[in-house]
């Protein structure tokens, strides 16, 4: 822990929770620049507080309201109408409430939307114990432990994010979204031979990908946009088995961005054709491994002693 941090005028994120939702309370929809801004105003932060910035050169002032915004989002507290824009709703009403003075400590905040992340135990990083950590007391993981629980929440939230966008996209665009990402994992090889065929009388079937240069080897699409909780059964996932079966095709990847029923899932596995079930979370944990839709923000480097140096 550094002395910088500890000297720090700027409140923990958690800090932030009820000036974020003072400034919505009114239900009038407002940019997330003008919300951070005021929740600030609200803290009454001096200028040296909000002249403090972290590593990267972001203010660190706007870096733990945007965070304290982005989990009430993620817990439903606040709601997107539009890119960039955030409302209160009624359960984030009713937490205010309920908390007019609350202050949350990072174990409180931590218990207060575990639900609602995914859990980062197998990397050791604590969810919510981030880069904003206050004391020395609170944490609990080793520096590299808490640079991965780091990294494990901004891509939660970047996941969120993508398939937020997906759901709100046109078929066409999700259509041809999944084929690039295949394209990105390296099917079609280094000339990229995949295209979307989707559209009216498509067969079911929305993108093929040619693993060879004659096309002798092929693998099927199909791509689902649907909502949270609209998951597909079974009786889809025959029909895609039979689409394939028309085309004399053995192989084939069903891509939803919401989920497969069990009995889906099984299915799948009973069958001799080779299928591929993805899932909206593992959509999303591959785009973002193979960087598709989204871009590297910033990159760190972790140094140690060279000990060859000193031999």
């Amino acid at each position: 822990m550094t002395d910088e941090r500890q000297a720090s005028q700027v409140p923990i994120w958690p800090h932030f929770l009820v000036p974020v939702l003072e400034v919505l309370v009114d239900g009038q929809p407002r940019k997330r620049r003008e919300i951070l801004a005021a929740a600030q105003d609200r803290l009454g932060l001096s200028e040296g507080a909000r002249a403090e910035t972290i590593s990267f050169g972001e203010s660190r002032a706007d870096n733990r309201a945007g965070w304290a915004v982005s989990h009430m989002f993620k817990a439903g507290w606040l709601e997107r109408p539009v890119r960039a824009t955030y409302a209160i709703t009624e359960r984030g009403k009713s937490w205010l409430a309920q908390n007019p003075n609350a202050k949350l400590s990072f174990s409180e905040a931590n218990q207060l939307f575990k639900d609602y992340w995914p859990d980062t135990s197998a990397s050791g990083g604590q969810i919510l114990s981030d880069v904003t950590v206050s004391s020395a007391e609170e944490v609990e993981t080793s520096p590299e432990e808490q640079i991965q629980g780091g990294i494990d929440l901004i891509h939660a939230t970047v996941a969120g994010d993508l398939l937020e966008r997906l759901r709100a996209s046109e078929p066409a665009f999700f259509e041809e979204a999944v084929v690039r990402l295949l394209l990105a994992m390296g099917y079609g090889g280094a000339e990229q031979r995949g295209m979307r065929i989707g559209g009216t009388g498509d067969g079911g079937v929305d993108g093929v990908i040619d693993q060879d240069p004659l096309g002798l080897d092929q693998i099927y699409v199909q791509a689902k946009r649907y909502a949270a909780g609209n998951n597909i059964g079974r009786e889809t996932i025959q029909a895609f088995i039979g689409a394939l079966a028309g085309r004399v095709a053995t192989r084939g990847v069903f891509i939803t961005t919401s989920d497969f029923t069990p009995n889906a899932r099984a299915y799948a596995q009973s069958i001799s054709t080779n299928i591929v079930l993805i899932n909206a979370k593992r959509l999303t944990d591959l785009m973002i491994k193979y960087k598709v839709g989204v871009q590297v923000a910033r990159t760190y480097e972790l140094v140690d002693v060279d000990e060859d140096f000193f031999e």
